[in-house]
């Protein structure tokens, strides 16, 4: 037992060795080296003055800025914020160190604390800005969408992945080997990522909503045959009211793999009406029709007329295409207007004597002497069949 005691005691005397060396050839560079080590120490200060100037500058236009602003400005001065005096401390001595005939040792020491700070500072830059780049796109977000929970695994998720790169990095610089740690941690990410493929493949969907933003809670879209109100967005589901009143729950990543129509985007409704009148009606009115139906459309406060045009002969009617538009998104302007034009068509159709056409057939029949009997009156009376 004797023997692990002796080893015991040894490294830590090995390490005061090193520490006595350390501070004797320290003391020794201070006393031989004093003039350069004052214009370095000087150069260091006006370095660190510099770089905490900028980190109040960041602070002060964080202050200025107002509570909603997600701008690239307040971004930066975020990021310039986040700036350490640990940071700021070793950056002014790795600068100025080699210029003042540092020992090697003491070199070392500043390399490797310099190494571990702009590691660490590194990651919290990267991070502001990710965040900042995630937030500006995010904007406005509605907080009871159900995505605010997104960005806390946005957080969670950057400021692991940032810092195990800052780890790395150091025990990198320090001689240690990592390429094992590496792949062990690709193997693990990996695994992880078949074993969860479709809880992340709905995560994604929900940051791409989030990101792209194809809509919003309290809007109204149709997917496939359902049209309904979006209620909530989560991670992995948006839940929708549809038009029947019934709540449809839709996988994230099944509803973006659909084609989406979003109402609420609208800024007013095109509306199209197909009609038919007889052929029996006179050239003069089918001229008419036109002109009458845009004293209709311009005579609605919500209603502005784009045309009316015969379009084709079909096989029992002339048909009208019929095109305005609604200058309002809402669905019941669209159904209110669309039904008080319809009524006033009816009444002036009335009114002119012109009749819509439905499908129909004709039958003519012959007398017996082989005279054409008409279905209808001709123009020239009861007399005009020759009876």
């Amino acid at each position: 037992m004797s023997q692990p005691t002796r080893n015991a005691i040894k490294l830590p005397g090995h390490l005061d060795q090193q520490a006595g060396n350390l501070l004797h050839d320290t003391l020794d560079w201070m006393v031989s080296n004093s003039i350069n080590i004052a214009i370095a120490v000087a150069v260091a200060i006006g370095i660190a003055a510099l770089l905490f100037a900028l980190r109040t500058l960041g602070c002060r236009l964080i202050e200025r800025s107002k509570g909603g602003d997600l701008s690239w400005r307040v971004t930066f001065a975020r990021t310039l914020a986040r700036t350490g005096t640990f940071f700021i401390v070793m950056a002014s001595a790795e600068l100025v160190a080699e210029h003042a005939a540092t020992p090697p040792s003491l070199l070392s020491v500043i390399h490797v604390l310099f190494v571990i700070a702009f590691a660490m500072q590194a990651a919290l830059w990267a991070r502001e800005l990710v965040l900042g780049y995630v937030e500006h796109r995010v904007g406005d977000r509605d907080e009871g969408s159900g995505l605010g929970s997104a960005i806390g695994i946005i957080r969670l998720l950057v400021s692991v992945a940032l810092f195990a790169i800052a780890i790395v990095v150091i025990l990198d610089n320090l001689g240690i080997n990592v390429t094992g740690l590496i792949a062990g941690l690709g193997i693990g990410g990996i695994a992880i990522g078949l074993a969860a493929q479709g809880i992340f493949s709905d995560l994604f969907a929900a940051l791409s909503i989030l990101f792209d933003k194809p809509f919003r809670r309290g809007e109204t879209i149709t997917f496939g045959s359902t049209t309904g109100t979006v209620m909530a967005i989560g991670l992995k589901t948006t839940r929708i009211r549809s038009v029947g009143g019934e709540e449809v729950v839709m996988s994230n990543a099944k509803l973006l793999d659909q084609q989406i129509q979003n109402w609420a985007v609208m800024e007013r409704r095109r509306v199209l009406m197909n009609f038919g009148v007889i052929y029996q009606t006179p050239p003069e009115m089918l001229a008419r029709i036109g002109m009458e139906l845009k004293e209709i459309i311009e005579a609605q406060p919500l209603a502005t007329f784009d045309h009316c045009q015969p379009y084709q002969f079909a096989a029992s009617s002339i048909d009208y295409e019929l095109v305005f538009f609604i200058e309002t998104p809402a669905g019941s302007d669209l159904v209110a207007v669309r039904a008080a034009v319809m009524l006033a068509m009816v009444r002036k159709f009335a009114e002119l004597g012109i009749e819509f056409a439905y499908p129909a057939q004709t039958t003519f029949t012959a007398a017996p002497d082989g005279r054409l009997i008409m279905p209808y009156p001709a123009a020239g009376g009861p007399d005009a069949n020759g009876g």
